[in-house]
C-alpha cells in the first residue's frame, strides 16, 4: 500500500488531489471560453496593423529623395547609370556617389518626381548620355509574405511575455491572480480508474483518534441519515499533536475510508508576496471541493496563517496572511452542512491559533493526536515492516518497549534505517541486531571514529559508569538498557535508560531521581579525579530544564507555591511573566534542588566505589555493556515490573 503524497494536477495549483475525477474531453459543439482571450486578441491585431503599416510605409529604404533639378544636372553631367520610371515617379542609380544637397550624406540610389509641366526632352537627353531605362525597379521592395512574417514576430514575443507573467503572478491563465479575465467554466469529468487509497488499515497506534473520526467517515458515507435526523456534522476538524504523530496520514485515511475526493495543501502554499493571491486560491480550492462533493479539504500546518491576529495595522506579507485566513473563515461560514465538504486541518501549535478559527461553527471539533503507547508502537512497527523481510528472531514487542515517546514517523525511520543496515551488511533479512543498532543511530547519532588518549578514555568510562550506577541504585529510576564509550554524535559516551512502562504523570521523587542520574557523570569524575570537565554540558542542560519545571511550572517548591510562575511560550506572547522577586526565588529553589541531588550523587558513588570501578573497567575492556551485563557486573538485581508483560 503506497502512502506517497498525492500529486498536483498542475504546477500552478497550490494543492494536491487524491481520488478526484480527471478532466474529460471537451463536449462536441461546446463553446471555447472567450473571457480570458479577448484582450490578448485585440492587442495582437493592433500590434499587427502598426507593424505592417510601418514596414510598408515607413521602412521603404534609405535612398534619398532629390530635386528634379539635381536629377537633371546629374543627367547632363553623364553621372546617371540607370533609371526606372512609373508615371512621373523616377528611381535611379548614379555611376559615382554624390553629396545629398539636403545634408543627408553621400548617395548612389535616389528617387525624384518629374513635374507635370516639365517639357525638357527627357528621353532624348537620357539617350544622348547612354542612361539605361530598366523595366524593373531600381530599389526592390519587400513582398507581402516577408512583411507578414516580420510583423508576426513582435506578436509572438508579446504573447510569450503575456503568458509568462500571467503564470508567475496570476497562477496561470485565468488563474488565482485573475490577470486574464474570468476562469473557464468547468468541463465534464470522467472518473479516474481505481487506485490504492490510504485507509484506517494503514493507521495504527491511535485508535482513540480513529474512533472520533469514524463519525466523519459515517457522515460522508451516509449523509441522508444525518439530514433526516436534523444532525449536522462539524464543519471543521482540527488535528493537534506533535510532529510525526500521523495527522496527515489520518486525514488521508478518512478520505480513503469514505471513498471521497481528498484535497490537501500546506497553508504556506497559499501565501504570496502579492496581497490577495492567497485568498483567491482559497476560493478556488473550496469551489473545486464543492464540485466533487462529498469531499475532504486538508490544510496542513494551519498555524502558518491561523495565528492570533494583531490589532495594529499591517502591510505586505502579514496583511496577505490575514486576508487568506479571513477567506478560509468566510468559506467555512458558507457551508450549510448539505454540501458534504469537511475541512480537516493539522497543527502542532494549537495554542497559538486565532480564536475565530476554533470557535463552534468552524473548527468545532479538536482531536488531540498523541504519540502512541507501547501496544500502538508495536502495531505501527508491524505496518512499517510489512514489506521488509524480518528474521524469525525479531521481536517487535521488545523494540516497542525500548522506544517510548517515539512517534509514527520516528518508527518508520527506525524500520528504514534497519533495512539500510541489512543491505550494507549484504543480509537477506533484517535481524534484531539491525533494529537495535538502528535505534541507537536514530536516538544517539552515528558512531564516530575518534582516537582518544587513554586518560580521556578512562575518564569517559567513569563518567558513563556514574550515570549507569546511579540509574541502577535510584529507586523508581528508568532501568539502564545500554552503556557505551563509543563516540556517537557529539557525545563521547552514552548511557541509555528507558522506562519499563508508559509514564503520563511524573512524581517529584522520579524527577529528583532523573536529576541525580544526570549528575552521575560529573559526580563520578569528582569522586575519582577530584575535577570537573566539559563532558557534563548536555547533562547540565537536562538538569536545568527538569529543575526549572519542578519549581516554576509543576508546583514542587514550597517557597514558590502552587503556581505556574513561568508560563508557556504562548502565554508569554500576551505579556505574562514572573515578577523579579519571583524569578529570584525560582533561581534559589532550582539551585537548592540541584545541590541536594548532587550531594546525594556524590554520597552514593562514594559508598559504592567498588561497583563504580568494576563498571568502568568492564567498559574499558569491551566498550559497550548491554543491560544484562551491566547489572551483573554492578552486582545489582533488577526487578521487572508486571506492567512490562
Amino acid at each position: 500500500m503506497s502512502n506517497a503524497a498525492p500529486a498536483r494536477k498542475a504546477p500552478d495549483q497550490p494543492w494536491r488531489t487524491e481520488g478526484t475525477p480527471d478532466d474529460g474531453p471537451r463536449p462536441p459543439g461546446g463553446r471555447r471560453p472567450r473571457g480570458r482571450w479577448w484582450g490578448l486578441a485585440v492587442t495582437a491585431v493592433i500590434v499587427f496593423l502598426l507593424v505592417y503599416v510601418g514596414l510598408n510605409y515607413l521602412g521603404g529604404g534609405d535612398e534619398p529623395t532629390i530635386s528634379y533639378t539635381e536629377f537633371s544636372r546629374q543627367v547632363d553631367a553623364g553621372n546617371v547609370d540607370k533609371i526606372y520610371s512609373k508615371g512621373d515617379a523616377i528611381q535611379g542609380q548614379l555611376k559615382q556617389s554624390r553629396d545629398d544637397p539636403d545634408g543627408g550624406g553621400d548617395y548612389t540610389k535616389f528617387r525624384t518626381q518629374r513635374p507635370a509641366f516639365a517639357d525638357d526632352a527627357l528621353w532624348q537627353n537620357l539617350s544622348r548620355h547612354d542612361v539605361t531605362v530598366t523595366a524593373r525597379p531600381v530599389v526592390q521592395q519587400r513582398g507581402l509574405l516577408p512583411n507578414l512574417l516580420l510583423s508576426l514576430v513582435p506578436i509572438v514575443l508579446l504573447v510569450a511575455v503575456w503568458i509568462f507573467f500571467a503564470r508567475r503572478v496570476g497562477g496561470g491563465l485565468g488563474g488565482a491572480g485573475g490577470m486574464l479575465g474570468r476562469k473557464a467554466p468547468p468541463k465534464p469529468v470522467g472518473l479516474r480508474p481505481g487506485t490504492q487509497r490510504t485507509t484506517f488499515a494503514d493507521v495504527a497506534g491511535i485508535d482513540e483518534v480513529k474512533g472520533e473520526l469514524d463519525d466523519v467517515v459515517d457522515f460522508l458515507e451516509h449523509p441522508d441519515v444525518y439530514r433526516r435526523m436534523g444532525a449536522k456534522m462539524p464543519r471543521g476538524v482540527l488535528l493537534a499533536g506533535s510532529p510525526g504523530t500521523g495527522k496527515t496520514l489520518l486525514a488521508r485515511a478518512v478520505a480513503g475510508e469514505a471513498g471521497v475526493p481528498f484535497f490537501s495543501a500546506s497553508a504556506s502554499e497559499f501565501i504570496e508576496m502579492i496581497v490577495g493571491v492567497g485568498a483567491s486560491r482559497v476560493r478556488e480550492l473550496f469551489a473545486e471541493a464543492r464540485k466533487v462533493a462529498p469531499s475532504i479539504i486538508f490544510i496542513d500546518e494551519i498555524d502558518t496563517i491561523g495565528r492570533v491576529r494583531s490589532g495594529g495595522a499591517s502591510v505586505g506579507g502579514h496583511d496577505e496572511r490575514e486576508q487568506t485566513l479571513n477567506q478560509i473563515l468566510t468559506e467555512m461560514d458558507g457551508f450549510s452542512g448539505s454540501e458534504g465538504v469537511v475541512v480537516i486541518a493539522a497543527t502542532n501549535r494549537a495554542d497559538i491559533l486565532d480564536p475565530a478559527l476554533t470557535r463552534p461553527g468552524r473548527f468545532d471539533r479538536v482531536v488531540n493526536v498523541s504519540p502512541p503507547d507501547r501496544a500502538g508502537r508495536e502495531a505501527i512497527l508491524a505496518i512499517h515492516t510489512r514489506e521488509i523481510p524480518l528474521a524469525p528472531e525479531v521481536d517487535l514487542a521488545r523494540v516497542a518497549r525500548t522506544t517510548p515517546g517515539m512517534t509514527g514517523a520516528d518508527l518508520a525511520n527506525l524500520a528504514n534505517e534497519a533495512a539500510l543496515l541489512a543491505v550494507k551488511r549484504k543480509q537477506e533479512q533484517v535481524t534484531q541486531s539491525d533494529l537495535s543498532e538502528a535505534l541507537e543511530k536514530v536516538q544517539l547519532g552515528a558512531e564516530r571514529t575518534l582516537v582518544m588518549p587513554e586518560e580521556d578514555r578512562r575518564r569517559t568510562a567513569y563518567h558513563e559508569s556514574g550515570h549507569a550506577l546511579l540509574g541502577m541504585l535510584q529507586p523508581g529510576a528508568d532501568p539502564v538498557r545500554k552503556v557505551t564509550i563509543v563516540p556517537r554524535g557529539r557525545a563521547l559516551g552514552v548511557t541509555m535508560s528507558t522506562p519499563e512502562v508508559e509514564r503520563y504523570a511524573l512524581s517529584e521523587e522520579y524527577l529528583r531521581g532523573r536529576i541525580i542520574g544526570a549528575l552521575g557523570g560529573m559526580a563520578a569524575e569528582q569522586v575519582v579525579y577530584g575535577v570537573v570537565t566539559t563532558g557534563a554540558e548536555n547533562d547540565l542542560e537536562q538538569v536545568t530544564n527538569i529543575a526549572r519545571g519542578m519549581v516554576a511550572r509543576w508546583g514542587m517548591s514550597e517557597r514558590v507555591g502552587r503556581l505556574s510562575a513561568l508560563p508557556s511560550d504562548a502565554q508569554q506572547a500576551y505579556g505574562l511573566a514572573a515578577a523579579p522577586q519571583t524569578l529570584d526565588v525560582i533561581d534559589s529553589e532550582m539551585r537548592r534542588i540541584v545541590d541536594d541531588c548532587y550531594a546525594e550523587a556524590l554520597r552514593k558513588l562514594t559508598e559504592h566505589r567498588g561497583q563504580l570501578d568494576a563498571l568502568a573497567e568492564a567498559l574499558l575492556a569491551s566498550e559497550t555493556l548491554e543491560e544484562t551485563d551491566a547489572y551483573r557486573i554492578a552486582g545489582i538485581m533488577r526487578l521487572k515490573k508486571d506492567a512490562e508483560v
